[in-house]
């Protein structure tokens, strides 16, 4: 409209004489910047605001012909426009008013204020924008009650500040805050006056800092009265003293300074203070914390007593998202008890290696890397000083795994594996290992089946495979791990199969199977046996050479499903029972592979001659010199029950499980010349109170009579005088678990890092104490879980959780009838309040008449800190700790704790 106008004059000024036409151009100048006014408070009404540069003509260089051309005089003008007064639009609202005052430039803004300019939002109960200075100032406003509401939120980026008031210029970006309140990662700052340097940099006075949620009313915090807070990257202070609700402690520093980053920093790890009387006071897990990449880290702690033992432990995590995760520790420990001279001085060096990794299921499909490492010295869990786990030092066995496996999309389809194990029994100190064992498969074949449709009848139904499996053995002690020793007697040995099968059926109801299995073994070394007349022994030597011996056999089987219900009534509270039955019947052949046996004189006069076969000691063992021809008898059984529900809405019955199973199998040897009956096994389970207990028993009975020095011979039990079979062992296990809570994550409690080293996935035993971090909690909570609402002093419904777990041998191979095991175990977990946290595990051997492994855990929750105590009253492993601690991993160093060691002695 106003070009029109605009336009309009310049006709009219062109048939007009040129001394009137300069009042013509200033007046159209002036009109031309009252339209333009007029369109920037239309903008500010719509609550957006973009103020463009103003031009002015230079009238001294307008001629006749530049009337009509707008645009060029314009382009032709010297003098310099001026800079608009915002650099971008502003968006504003507020639930009261909107006050635009053009002559002050200023925008007042009252009740829930909301401003948002360039990267800046800010709400407040009152906000001034002052956009001729570049300043904006925001507060709070008082409620009909005469309170103090809508405290200003400040936010730019990623920093927000909740203050009391603000005054900010956003061209200097510096700003004067008055109580504000921030959040920097785990830290929560307070302070009276703030002074904002600019975008990255705070000077503060008369602050605060807490790792509490309350900042208002934290259970304690850091008191400074000047501090320097650069966002997202430190926080250094001056004189710092620390206060514990609001109560001034002796604790302070003359300086601090907190790292805030949110990727990990390295940093020195503050030792604790212990003392011990066998080996002194010590410094334990101090060291220092490198953060070497994004990827991975490693933290390097270190022991020291006074006595000379000393311990180092290397800790380290990776991960690549989409990739794979895993951690690698290695600790070792020169423990010294006492002092030399003393008659219980004892030294030893133990060792432990820990690695765990895993690969992404989406990082390669046809692909897989896994590994789950736990080896060392076997007496490290029972003599470590650095943690504490009943679970690891009880277990006799420690085992490793790393594999790695590979899928080939060929027709047939091929996999293949490399896997290395490791298993080693603490008692014994007997290690075993494969290093490494090779598997490869080749996936079944039909050959005679039809590309397409069914495979039907035993002809179409024959498929063979074949599988490969290749490994180096070896068998070494724990003085010889890793020396050259340990490789002397590594075994190496190639097992081929190949397995024909087909399946079909027979008068509709019987299943029938028949399969034959070719096996070829090789072998790298083998023996010699001969007998030394001097010494008079028989002499095994070592062949080194190659050497294979090939075998087969024979198989089938032949089972059948039957159903059976007893109904009794649909009005009944038990209306049905169903039982079914698998009885199965198969057959086995194995010839005689004697032409692989030689012979040897076993005496000076060669009159006595034994066989032996040159594969005897091979891995995959030997081929058998007797014929074996066996027939075997298996019965499995479930039952199960159709139940009236309690719930009368419901029309269906429920189901419900009386016997899992409950099975029979014996064989019958037939080229045996006696005993040709094997013992009857018989095994069962079920599972009770909806599925809170477990119960699994055994037995095995033998037909056969014993003789007064307990050997088995060939004449029937019931015909010796007593019963159809004798039972010779029998076993039965208990396993309950109940929650206040039905249908609780039973896996909250689980002891993660004592199943790692090697102990129970429960608390039975106790769970695992490692004294390198003592911020996770005993009884395996998430700290953020949500808590209820109670704020009183007891609660009367207390959540717990309790498991059982009872076992009974009883053993009568030569008449004995005695109980040789009897033992129940048991672990309780329950709230008494709130944060009051309250366990004990412990257990009562029947046969020894003793108390088992027993320990009282107990833990306060302290909001920010956590408390614990644990306590192991008696035994071998009698110890007691007590801990108090920041939760927060920024101030985890804050924290005391004292304990005493179990009392064993190094052997």
């Amino acid at each position: 409209m106003a070009r029109q106008k605009l336009s309009h004059i310049f006709t009219k000024i062109a048939l007009k004489p040129l001394h009137t036409n300069l009042f013509h151009i200033v007046f159209s100048a002036f009109f031309l910047t009252i339209g333009i006014s007029k369109n920037y408070s239309q903008e500010l009404n719509n609550q957006s605001i973009a103020v463009p540069a103003k031009k002015q003509i230079d009238s001294t260089s307008i001629n006749i012909n530049d009337l009509t051309k707008i645009g060029d005089t314009i382009k032709n003008d010297t003098i310099k426009p001026k800079k608009a007064f915002l650099e971008s639009k502003i968006k504003y609202k507020a639930e009261k008013y909107a006050k635009l005052d053009q002559k002050k430039k200023l925008i007042t803004l009252y009740d829930k204020a909301e401003l948002y300019y360039q990267d800046i939002e800010l709400k407040a109960g009152i906000i001034v924008f002052n956009y001729e200075k570049n300043e904006v100032y925001a507060g709070r406003i008082k409620d009909s009650a005469g309170v103090y509401t809508q405290y200003p939120n400040f936010k730019q980026g990623a920093n927000v500040v909740e203050p009391d008031s603000i005054r900010f210029n956003y061209k200097t970006k510096k700003a004067l805050i008055w109580n504000s309140r921030t959040d920097q990662g785990e830290f929560k700052v307070k302070a009276e006056v703030s002074k904002r340097v600019n975008d990255s940099v705070y000077f503060l006075k008369n602050a605060r800092f807490t790792t509490a949620k309350d900042i208002e009313d934290p259970e304690y915090y850091f008191r400074t009265s000047r501090l320097k807070f650069v966002p997202g990257k430190k926080v250094v202070t001056g004189l710092t003293n620390m206060v514990i609700e609001n109560v001034p402690t002796p604790l302070a520093l003359p300086f601090a300074f907190f790292p805030m980053t949110e990727t990990s920093q390295s940093g020195l790890i503050i030792p604790t203070f212990n003392d011990n009387n066998d080996r002194g006071y010590s410094l334990q897990n101090g060291g220092y914390y490198l953060a070497l990449s994004k990827y991975y880290d490693l933290a390097v702690l270190v022991d020291y007593y006074t006595n000379g033992s000393y311990a180092t432990r290397f800790e380290s995590s990776y991960a690549q998202r989409y990739k794979f995760r895993g951690n690698f520790n290695v600790r070792f420990e020169n423990l010294i008890n006492s002092e030399r001279g003393f008659p219980d001085y004892s030294k030893t060096n133990i060792y432990n290696i820990q690695w765990s990794h895993s690969q992404d299921g989406k990082a390669s499909p046809n692909s897989r890397f896994s590994a789950s490492v736990n080896f060392g010295s076997s007496k490290y869990f029972r003599q470590s000083a650095s943690q504490l786990n009943v679970g690891s030092n009880l277990n006799n066995t420690l085992s490793s795994s790393v594999s790695y496996s590979r899928t080939f999309n060929s027709v047939p389809q091929v996999n293949l594996s490399l896997t290395a194990t490791h298993s080693q029994n603490t008692n014994t100190e007997q290690i075993n290992m494969t290093l490494p064992t090779l598997q490869l498969s080749v996936d079944r074949v039909f050959p005679f089946a039809p590309k397409e449709g069914i495979k039907k009848g035993a002809f179409k139904n024959i498929n063979l495979q074949y599988n490969l499996k290749g490994e180096n053995r070896i068998a070494t002690t724990d003085s010889l791990f890793f020396k050259p020793e340990m490789f002397k007697d590594a075994k190496v040995g190639f097992q081929h199969t190949i397995p024909l099968s087909t399946n079909f059926k027979i008068f509709k109801y019987f299943s029938a199977t028949t399969s034959m299995n070719y096996e070829e073994v090789w072998y790298l070394k083998t023996i010699r046996k001969s007998f030394d007349a001097l010494t008079n022994k028989d002499v095994i030597t070592e062949v080194n050479k190659f050497d294979a011996f090939r075998t087969y056999s024979f198989s089938s089987s032949l089972g059948t499903t039957i159903y059976g219900t007893f109904k009794f009534g649909d009005t009944k509270k038990i209306q049905a029972i169903r039982h079914v039955m698998r009885p199965s019947v198969s057959y086995s052949y194995t010839p005689s592979f004697k032409q692989y046996y030689d012979t040897y004189a076993a005496d000076g006069s060669g009159t006595m001659v034994k066989e032996y076969t040159r594969f005897e000691q091979g891995i995959f063992g030997a081929p058998g010199k007797n014929l074996s021809s066996n027939v075997g008898f298996s019965l499995s059984n479930t039952f199960e029950a159709k139940v009236t529900d309690k719930d009368t809405t419901k029309t269906e019955p429920k189901k419900v499980m009386l016997l899992n199973n409950l099975n029979f199998s014996t064989s019958y040897d037939i080229t045996a010349d006696s005993l040709n009956w094997s013992p009857l096994r018989v095994s069962g389970g079920t599972v009770l109170f909806k599925n809170k207990m477990n119960v699994n028993f055994g037995m095995t009975l033998n037909p056969y009579a014993i003789d007064n020095s307990g050997r088995t011979f060939q004449k029937y039990n019931i015909d010796n005088g007593g019963s159809l079979f004798r039972m010779t062992s029998a076993n039965m296990t208990l396993n309950y678990s109940l929650s206040s809570k039905d249908g609780d994550d039973k896996t909250k409690n689980k002891n993660d890092q004592g199943l790692r080293n090697g102990g129970r996935e429960d608390d039975l035993f106790g769970t695992n104490t490692d004294f390198s971090d003592r911020r996770q909690s005993q009884f395996g909570t998430d700290e953020d879980e949500e808590k209820d609402d109670f704020k009183g002093f007891f609660k009367y419904d207390l959540p717990w959780d309790i498991n059982f777990a009872y076992q009974l041998t009883y053993t009568n191979i030569k008449r004995e009838k005695e109980i040789s095991g009897n033992s129940l175990m048991m672990s309780l977990n329950t709230e008494l309040s709130k944060n009051w946290k309250m366990g004990v595990s412990s257990g009562y051997d029947f046969v020894q008449k003793g108390v088992t492994f027993t320990q009282f855990r107990f833990e306060r929750d302290l909001m920010s800190w956590r408390m614990d105590f644990s306590w192991t009253p008696f035994g071998t492993n009698a110890y007691w700790s007590f801990f108090i601690g920041i939760k927060s991993s920024v101030l985890s160093d804050i924290k005391w704790e004292k304990r005493t060691v179990p009392d064993r002695v190094l052997r």
